[in-house]
């Protein structure tokens, strides 16, 4: 692990999470929770699997990250964020809404997992019908995506999961997604530009930031 030398809190902290992908592994195991080598290889598209190990490693060394076998049926070794790893979620935050306007105009070619939106949509998420029923809209799938629960005024965005029932599951290109959840784009434009809304476009409605999204 390389360090800057100097006494200086922000330096010690680099020392720690300054390192290529250290931070990008704290997003998947703030997005996914707890989960297997495997899942986290698959959430970091580019790293090689002698370099998560190695980053790995290190986190676990420096009390970031903690390995526990579970027992059947799951029957794997998972790793998880410590204490001190859960820490650095307001970090990965102020990260993400400092990055967001760097989206609007992806690169050609820049890899892309829909559970990525997990973090952002966690504070650009609002419930607009507190006094309703609670409702789940969907991005993506089971295999790559994230449930945004709204109920009683709150918002909760987690993995997907078979134990709820979508009452809208919606796909588009990542930067329609981003222009929508960030008011950028209504409902009927975000349509015209590749959204798809299989169930309700209300529950959609109201998990969305600003007034008028359906316009």
């Amino acid at each position: 692990m390389r360090s800057y030398h100097q006494y200086c809190s922000m330096a010690r902290a680099l020392d720690l999470v300054g390192d290529r992908w250290t931070l990008l592994i704290v997003r998947e195991l703030l997005t996914q929770g707890p989960c297997r080598f495997s899942d986290l290889r698959r959430g970091l598209p580019g790293i090689a699997s002698n370099l998560l190990a190695e980053r790995l490693r290190e986190m676990e060394s420096a009390a970031l990250i903690a390995r526990h076998d579970e027992p059947p049926p799951i029957a794997a070794t998972l790793i998880s964020l410590t204490d001190r790893g859960q820490d650095l979620s307001g970090v990965v935050r102020e990260l993400t809404r400092w990055g967001a306007p760097l989206m609007l105009d992806p690169p050609e070619g820049d890899a892309f997992r829909m559970h990525w939106f997990s973090l952002p949509l966690r504070h650009l998420c609002r419930d607009g019908a507190p006094d309703e029923p609670g409702i789940t809209v969907r991005l993506g799938d089971l295999h790559d995506g994230c449930d945004i629960i709204a109920e009683h005024g709150q918002v909760d965005v987690r993995p997907c999961s078979t134990e709820r029932r979508p009452d809208a599951t919606i796909t588009a290109p990542p930067e329609v997604l981003v222009a929508l959840f960030t008011g950028q784009l209504t409902i009927r434009a975000a349509t015209a530009e590749g959204l798809v809304v299989d169930g309700s476009t209300a529950a959609l409605q109201r998990v969305l930031p600003g007034r008028g999204s359906h316009d």
